[in-house]
């Protein structure tokens, strides 16, 4: 079973109508209307004011509507109270260093949702870790709060504190997107990001290489800044046609093993146990939710434009 599926999750900034009207049209499993990075100081108000319509507009197409605030003390409690809504899937909380960092959203969150008669425990969180303090306390942060559904990191962040330059195939990120991956499994939560910057939209091949690197380290989706890249990430963290078909012949003869007492068949050469199988359930379980939001979408979205 996926628990939700968000290949992509395409980043905007929140007081940028033109931008925000035409979110739906874009095809990304997620939307995040941003208060952080991509709004100037004099314009963090305004952002805010403008999230009732927003909400609605980003989310008309189907897409969850996720909320990055500032997780700065002075912005940090305004940002929630703005960004905690019915609509609203998840706060998208960046530069996380603790699980205090988590907690503290967490308990403006509750009082929110308490305020505005919502679920308490609703609106999820995607923890977003930006410096070597943050990873070092990654089972801390990733254990902090039932509410975390994923993880990613600020590879550019994270690069300027540890005072490295970016390697061409990423294998300075090598090491903390593994542990990423590996605290998300354990707790359930979903790694996102690519192994590399999102930063150079121009080139989508290389873009695709760093989603392609992630995926292959366990992580189910990514953020990104760009239209043209919404496809890239739902191309890349879909089953293949060829992978499904496969997966499908596996389940049958496995399947029909074990109805012939035996938990290990041959499939053209090669062994089929249970790992195998179970994994075989796994992509088609996926191609089963990539089905399912694409018949959530009213708007199939198309890259470019």
């Amino acid at each position: 079973m996926v628990r939700n599926l968000q290949r992509s999750l395409l980043i905007m900034p929140a007081h940028v109508q033109r931008f925000v009207e035409k979110a739906a049209l874009r095809g990304a499993d997620a939307i995040v209307l941003d208060l952080e990075d991509s709004v100037p100081p004099a314009e963090k108000e305004r952002a805010r004011e403008l999230l009732a319509s927003s909400v609605t507009l980003a989310g008309s197409g189907g897409a969850d509507v996720l909320v990055r605030v500032n997780n700065d003390p002075s912005l940090l409690e305004p940002d929630i109270r703005a960004a905690v809504q019915p609509e609203v899937h998840a706060v998208f909380l960046p530069k996380v260093m603790s699980g205090e960092d988590v907690r503290r959203a967490e308990g403006f969150i509750s009082q929110c949702e308490r305020a505005l008669g919502i679920e308490v425990g609703s609106t999820l969180l995607s923890v977003h870790l930006e410096s070597p303090a943050g990873l070092l306390r990654l089972e801390e942060i990733a254990t902090a709060s039932e509410r975390i559904e994923s993880m990613s990191m600020g590879v550019d962040d994270y690069r300027l504190e540890l005072g490295i330059e970016p390697s061409e195939d990423a294998t300075d990120l090598l090491v903390p997107f593994t542990m990423l991956a590996v605290a998300c499994r354990a707790v359930g939560a979903s790694p996102i990001g690519v192994m590399g910057s999102v930063a150079d939209f121009s080139d989508l091949a290389r873009f695709e290489r760093a989603a392609v690197r992630s995926r292959g380290l366990g992580f189910s989706g990514a953020y990104c800044i760009h239209p043209d890249q919404v496809g890239v990430l739902n191309r890349v963290f879909s089953p293949s046609a060829d992978q499904v078909a496969h997966a499908r012949r596996v389940v049958q003869v496995f399947e029909e093993g074990l109805k012939a007492g035996r938990a290990s068949v041959n499939l053209d050469g090669r062994m089929v146990d249970t790992p195998i199988y179970k994994q075989a359930l796994r992509v088609l379980a996926l191609a089963d939710a990539v089905a399912e939001r694409e018949r959530r979408s009213t708007n199939p979205g198309r890259e470019g434009d």
